[in-house]
């Protein structure tokens, strides 16, 4: 108990009881020190279930109703006050309780003022109108009970006992020990030791850090993290902690405790344990090395914290792992958990703790690295990896080096300790969680770390289903789905509906000061994955006998299988040849591009679409100029009509003329074209990180290495509000004048952090191309008024779903989160494209 303090340091994740008789100020207090949101009244409760705050019989619902909203903001993740007398030990008792259930600090702010100052401030307050004898007997039960409040369970209490100790109070906000979000590594995870100080120290030479005896240097800007289980089973448990101790104190490293560990500080204190597993013998070695490396010792296990958060979030180390709705919080359950893992107190045929596999149902946004159980090889699972490959029975000592997701093991020397049954490995897989399908039909929101939560209803996501069910390609090969696209705002530039300065102004009123422009080709989007090999065919997607997959914008198969197998094997030539294989450290990559012709995959939308009303046109229109001329020479008053009808005919040539210019006989594979764009992925990355000039330039090797079958999207970089402008819009006009479909501009940026509702990408549609998509006279001033008025808010707000819901399945599937999560993501995609809209846009 701190009496009294001068700074209030309150943990940034915790429920805040503010205790006090009435009067005691604090209302006022809460509302200097924290926002609205985070302060729940009880008077402010009572009025909003009864309309009278001072209304006593409401206090049951009030209380009710406030403990209701507690819950959720304390589930959320949400620093929570509350702000009620408190005064008695069995309503401090619900608010302990509260805490608990929710895995976060409970912590108390009294305020002990003396009686006559509240009841001079109750005499000023004609709104309570109770005996100030009732303030006497709150003062004498909270002065009572308060040195009981820590054995209560607050983990910290601040006690103000005068006004001017509460004006001068200042709340700081300090992290939980927990929280190293602010370190983003790059780390070196290493599995549990146990005692093996030579492989300990080979591991850490292999990973690049200096070890001179029990003194290590590690590489620039690099942090070793250990998962836990220091001690026990191996030869030289003392230098171990000798080395780690130095590591950590130097800040070359990080670490969290095991439970062996856990169990050796307990033996430290005195504590009644049994000295099996190797305990004895470590034990023994700290007696040897004298009372105040025991000391050292003792502290240094004392000060290790259940887990830590690294990275904003995107990591998460604990010993023996952790769901997500125990990271960041803090409490014995949690402890428990991160240091034994999901067990009941249960144990097998061989005495050993029956472990239940948390990892298997793991749904979490961060990965989570932790050891505990050794395993035979270290993979992931859904997000998370265990990478205690048992060291000490004879298996290898294993780091996984971050970002990177690249493991680094070192054989052990010798088996110091024989396992109670053989180390799990890849000859008894854990089966990979199926998709559920009655999950995924509920409606609700899935979680983008780019975009938060997206909604999908139910409708939505069983038209999905349906959709990908019955046309869709092997959902192995199916990681991503792309987003639509949203033209630009409409133009008012005379005979234009789109034009390139609409474009323009808008990334420039975004904040945007770089775009790229690139050349639209009038072709069918395909997602292109290629493997370098069956094996890694095999082994990175599951599926034997097969090189890679070729599939629309909707998942469906692009070619038929003997197609298929020709430009696959071509395109995997390319690479190969590109070097993008090497170049890229990957088996596969996923390209995102257009196939052309276009007529190729929309030959009978053409001959049942545009071509019919094309043939209409030219059976009618030609025939009545022809009439309506022979009239005009007789004297027959039609000038007006004849000028119009021949208008007309003018632009039905103009229409068939444009789709004419798409058209191309395609009789075998050696007549595809492809013009890939963006290089979505390869293993261990999504590329959004890299700008479209490198995804162009990159993709560009594709057209050196087979120019038959690849080709170069044209593109230029422009700076907005300079030159470029023009130029880009010049070569837009051009561009479409020769029968282009026109262009798409992009934030040079593949991807930007702000602002949050920024399109990804407009497209800018030729003046003669939107005749297909308008009609043949689309271009006549009451129809294009008529045009101008076309909403795009809707189109706009799914083009940013769909690519942020994309992105996120794309990220899940490099990061090997299973192939349920990925789908989630996928098929939301689909989801989205069900509801309704304007084709046209």
């Amino acid at each position: 108990m701190t009496d009294p303090p001068n700074t209030i340091h309150l943990p940034e994740l915790a429920l805040v009881a503010l205790v006090g008789a009435s009067s005691a100020g604090k209302s006022t207090f809460a509302a200097r020190h924290f926002r609205p949101s985070e302060v729940l009244s009880s008077d402010t409760f009572r009025a909003l279930v009864s309309d009278d705050e001072n209304s006593l019989e409401a206090t049951a619902d009030a209380f009710e109703s406030l403990f209701f909203v507690a819950g959720k903001r304390l589930a959320r993740g949400r620093l929570t006050v509350v702000d009620a007398t408190s005064v008695r030990p069995d309503d401090r008792r619900r608010l302990v309780d509260l805490a608990r259930r929710h895995d976060v600090l409970p912590v108390a702010v009294v305020l002990d003022l003396p009686r006559n100052v509240l009841e001079e401030r109750h005499a000023a307050r004609p709104d309570r109108n109770f005996d100030p004898a009732v303030i006497g007997r709150q003062i004498a039960e909270l002065r009572r009970t308060l040195r009981g409040l820590p054995k209560e369970g607050f983990r910290h209490v601040w006690v103000l006992r005068s006004p001017q100790e509460v004006e001068a109070a200042r709340v700081e906000r300090v992290p939980l020990h927990t929280n190293k979000k602010h370190l983003h590594g790059p780390f070196d995870f290493i599995g549990d030791v146990h005692g093996c100080l030579n492989e300990l120290q080979e591991l850490l030479v292999k990973l690049g850090y200096t070890v001179n005896g029990l003194e290590v240097t590690p590489p620039p800007d690099r942090t070793a993290v250990f998962v836990g289980d220091l001690v026990d089973r191996g030869p030289d448990s003392a230098g171990v902690l000798r080395l780690v101790m130095n590591m950590v104190k130097s800040g070359a490293a990080l670490a969290v405790p095991g439970n062996h560990d856990e169990k050796l500080k307990r033996a430290l204190d005195g504590k009644a344990v049994k000295a099996l597993h190797g305990l004895d013998v470590t034990l023994a070695q700290l007696e040897a090395a004298g009372s105040d490396f025991k000391t050292e010792v003792r502290d240094f296990l004392e000060r290790l914290v259940s887990h830590l958060v690294l990275d904003d979030g995107q990591v998460v180390v604990a010993h023996a792992g952790l769901p997500e709705h125990y990271q960041g919080r803090s409490s014995g359950r949690v402890r428990s958990f991160a240091l034994y893992g999901d067990v009941d107190g249960s144990q097998d045929e061989l005495g050993l703790p029956v472990r239940r596999d948390w990892a298997a149902a793991y749904r979490g946004a961060a990965r989570v690295v932790y050891g505990h159980t050794p395993v035979a090889r270290a993979s992931w699972v859904n997000k998370t990896i265990d990478i205690d490959t048992g060291c000490a029975f004879g298996g290898s000592l294993t780091a996984l080096r971050y970002p990177e997701l690249e493991l680094v093991s070192v054989a052990a020397h010798a088996q110091y300790a024989v396992p109670a049954r053989p180390l799990p490995g890849e000859a008894d897989p854990q089966p990979e969680r199926g998709f559920d399908l009655a999950d995924f039909l509920q409606p609700g929101r899935v979680d983008t770390r780019t975009h938060g939560g997206i909604l999908l209803k139910a409708g939505e996501r069983a038209a999905a289903v349906e959709t990908f069910s019955r046309f869709g390609v092997d959902p192995r090969w199916c990681p991503y789905l792309p987003p639509t696209m949203s033209p630009v705002e409409t133009s008012t530039l005379d005979g234009f509906l789109e034009h390139p300065q609409e474009a323009f102004a808008y990334y420039r009123a975004q904040g945007i000061t770089q775009v790229i422009c690139e050349e639209k080709h009038m072709g069918s989007r395909a997602l292109l994955v290629l493997t370098r090999n069956e094996d890694a065919a095999s082994t990175r997607f599951g599926v034997p006998g097969s090189s890679g997959c070729i599939y629309t914008r909707t998942g469906r198969p692009f070619f038929n299988a003997e197609w298929e197998a020709v430009i696959l094997e071509r395109a995997r030539a390319a690479v190969t040849k590109a070097g993008l294989w090497d170049a890229l450290n990957s088996d596969w990559l996923l390209l995102d591009a257009e196939i052309l012709p276009w007529s190729l995959k929309a030959g009978e939308l053409i001959r049942a679409q545009y071509a019919a009303v094309g043939a209409a046109g030219n059976a009618a229109l030609p025939a009545a100029v022809q009439v309506l001329e022979t009239a005009a020479e007789r004297g027959v008053p039609v000038r007006d009509r004849l000028e119009r009808t021949r208008e007309r005919l003018g632009d039905l040539q103009a229409y068939r003329d444009a789709y004419r210019a798409y058209l191309r006989r395609v009789e075998g594979p050696d007549d595809v074209k492809i013009m890939p764009f963006h290089l979505l992925a390869s293993e261990g990355a999504v590329h959004t990180d890299r700008d479209h000039l490198w995804h162009l330039n990159t993709l560009g090797s594709l057209a050196a290495a087979d120019g038959t079958l690849f080709g170069q999207t044209a593109h230029r970089a422009v700076t907005l509000g300079s030159p470029d402008e023009q130029a880009a819009t010049d070569w837009w006009l051009d561009l479409t004048a020769r029968g282009g479909e026109g262009m798409v501009v992009k934030p040079l940026a593949f991807l930007s952090a702000e602002p949050r509702s920024l399109q990804p990408a407009v497209k800018v549609r030729g003046r003669e191309y939107l005749r297909i998509i308008y009609g043949p006279e689309y271009t006549r001033p009451e129809h294009l008024t008529r045009l101008r008025a076309r909403a795009l808010g809707a189109k706009r707000a799914r083009a940013l779903r769909e690519f942020h819901l994309g992105l996120e399945g794309l990220h899940r599937f490099v990061e090997q989160a299973g192939l349920a999560r990925v789908h989630e993501c996928v098929l939301g995609v689909l989801a989205l494209e069900a509801d309704p809209g304007d084709a046209r846009l």
